[in-house]
């Protein structure tokens, strides 16, 4: 292989890691978004972020008459801020495209998976439903302290996915040999290279295999997005289960009762049978399943295989393929020496 063919294999890979969510894979992207973490660069935009989260907060909290709302607008500004940060400086748009995109792609597969998490969980957060104390706390909260436990909720399955898919990331490149070297790089621009690499002695492509810093959390990122997701729709279905199911069979007399306040319930005006107690109930049941599906999800094995077990074939061809990309990029560079 000619240098020049060498150079365009690369330029061509690193193409393919950008169409694939692998943008830290890329050297050039992974310098700039590690420049983007400098603190220079930080500190200002979280005291700008600080400022404008803070003034927004008083604004809607004097509106609302209500200070719980001053807590639950930072928490989502923050988020926000950080969220867009990641997407433009830190270069992480085709990884959360790629991520969105593979879990949109795969909606058919979500009907198998609702059918083995939702019935256990409905059983569950049902007996939770028709418990009077639920309502009562739930039906007590105001707009801004069910934002908080909602966004509480959220927050710790995201911890909980960070603290724990790591653990599944590693496991990717622990087993690495040619035979996952050559299957990996196949339909790929580097299927020749590996198929080179592999029978020359002195190169060990196998030994590129692991994978750390940017381009470890690069395939994190991957998951956490792809199981938030999912998890996200199905906390959806669970919300949407509860507003019919309640609008069937709670009306405003059992609200009044297990609520304790017969003077105080909210009718919808465009559906009767709907209250705003319904509601509230219905989004803390949806917000306290989605971190109850991510903890199954992560933690049950028959689970994990059922609702990211294609995905981490997706991190052993991107662990592979990297692999073979190092190789043949120090080999080149051996080359020009």
């Amino acid at each position: 292989m000619t240098s020049t063919h060498r150079e365009d294999v690369l330029a061509e890979t690193e193409a393919w890691f950008q169409h694939h969510g692998l943008a830290y894979f890329v050297p050039e992207q992974r310098a700039g978004a590690r420049a983007a973490l400098r603190p220079r660069r930080l500190v200002p935009l979280l005291a700008l972020t600080a400022l404008a989260a803070a003034a927004i907060a008083v604004a809607v909290s004097l509106l609302a008459d209500e200070l719980s709302f001053l807590p639950a607008i930072l928490w989502t500004a923050f988020g926000l801020v950080a969220a867009w940060y990641a997407l433009t400086a830190l270069e992480a748009r085709p990884i959360v495209a790629w991520a969105l995109s593979r879990t949109f792609g795969s909606l058919r597969t979500l009907l198998p998976m609702m059918t083995r998490a939702l019935p256990l969980l409905l059983v569950f957060v049902t007996f939770l439903f028709i418990n009077a104390e639920v309502w009562q706390v739930s039906a007590y909260l105001d707009g801004g302290k069910l934002w908080l436990v909602a966004l509480l909720f959220g927050t710790l399955a995201v911890a909980f996915l960070l603290v724990r898919l790591p653990e599944e990331v590693d496991r990717t490149d622990d087993h690495v040999d040619e035979e996952l070297l050559l299957k990996s790089t196949a339909d790929t621009p580097l299927e020749e290279a590996a198929r080179a690499l592999v029978a020359d002695p002195d190169a060990d492509p196998a030994s590129y295999a692991e994978v750390s810093g940017f381009e470890r959390w690069n395939l994190i990122l991957v998951l956490v997005i792809i199981q938030a997701t999912q998890v996200l729709l199905l906390s959806v279905t669970v919300f949407a289960f509860f507003m019919i199911f309640g609008g069937i069979i709670m009306d405003e007399a059992i609200v009044a009762t297990w609520t304790g306040s017969p003077d105080q319930v909210h009718a919808l005006g465009w559906a009767p049978s709907l209250t705003v107690e319904l509601v509230q109930v219905s989004v803390f049941l949806a917000a306290f399943s989605s971190l109850y599906l991510t903890v199954s999800t992560v933690t049950d094995e028959t689970y994990r295989e059922q609702f990211f077990g294609s995905v981490l074939h997706e991190l052993e061809r991107a662990v592979g393929v990297r692999a073979i990309y190092l190789a043949l990029r120090h080999s080149t560079l051996k080359s020009t020496d």
